[in-house]
């Protein structure tokens, strides 16, 4: 099995050679699966399970103090599930499998994912919470009332309009590394998945480019892609469509990599990072932020931390 994960799209963040080793072992998971679906899910539990990356246990909290979960998949048979909005679910990835496999739709929404989650043995009452966030949680005077009260709170403090008003420093929080990623081949069968704990402090109820389908993910018999960034920009551009784009034209893997980021940097201005495998098992990533930790693990060359 030819398998690539990252970690996010960010600033360099804290401990990063721990973040490497726990991105290896998640590699090496995916390496000794038996199906690309299986792959990306089993390196993608290793991410969600480490409270290091910000999916599943370390996820980033919204507005109202709840962390809510998201995550899509897809084969390069154009298969596809996803699930979003999730309290109490670190194994999102599980849950957008099951959407897949198990129903006629590709995406469930809050708490109807949940039920779903629960009715197909996917624990739901997991605590997501780590350290690190619950730290920084307590050091933030939270803001009170409904949506408008709390978006004008986030505006002030953390979005756009005060931040960032032409777009440019999105994604610069070192605790806000959107996502965790993987995509794998077999030789024959692709298969791409994205998991996500959101961005910290935005609006609750927000959902990002993650359980789009061509924005945080995407898959076709050509190979698969997967997103991590400035999420917003991501699902406007739908960056893992752009990078599998090139790949059906017959682009390399690092060229498909490549050329996406610089659709995507030319038309936003932001940052993000994106992971390729093509269907014969090459793996590139390519990203304009200050740092995308990623882990390969090759049939032909082994393991590549990156």
């Amino acid at each position: 099995m030819d398998v690539i994960v990252h970690g996010g799209a960010g600033h360099s963040p804290e401990e990063p050679e721990a973040r490497q080793s726990v991105l290896d072992e998640a590699a090496r998971a995916g390496e000794e699966s038996t199906t690309a679906v299986d792959a990306v899910c089993s390196a993608i539990r290793v991410l969600e399970d480490s409270p290091r990356f910000n999916a599943g246990t370390g996820s980033a909290v919204q507005s109202d103090g709840i962390s809510r979960t998201d995550a899509g998949i897809m084969t390069g048979q154009r298969e596809a599930g996803a699930a979003c909005s999730m309290p109490g679910v670190a194994h999102a990835v599980d849950v957008a499998r099951a959407v897949m496999e198990e129903t006629p739709h590709v995406l469930l929404s809050g708490v109807h994912a949940v039920d779903f989650a629960a009715d197909y043995g996917i624990d739901v009452e997991g605590n997501l919470w780590s350290t690190r966030t619950r730290e920084r949680w307590k050091t933030l005077e939270s803001p009170e009332g409904g949506p408008r009260e709390q978006l004008a709170w986030i505006e002030d403090r953390f979005g756009e309009t005060a931040a960032d008003p032409d777009g440019r420093e999105r994604g610069r929080d070192p605790m806000d590394h959107d996502t965790v990623g993987a995509v794998a081949s077999d030789g024959e069968d692709v298969a791409a998945a994205t998991s996500t704990g959101g961005r910290w402090l935005a609006l609750a109820g927000r959902v990002g480019d993650v359980p789009q389908i061509g924005s945080g993910f995407y898959c076709t018999p050509a190979g698969g892609a997967s997103a991590t960034g400035a999420g917003e920009d991501i699902a406007r551009v739908t960056l893992s469509r752009l990078a599998v784009d090139r790949l059906e034209d017959g682009e390399s893997a690092q060229r498909a990599a490549d050329r996406a980021l610089e659709e995507f940097a030319e038309i936003t201005a932001s940052t993000a990072g994106v992971i390729v495998c093509d269907r014969d098992g090459d793996t590139a990533s390519a990203y304009n932020s200050e740092l995308m930790q990623t882990a390969a693990r090759s049939r032909a060359h082994g393991q590549e931390s990156r």
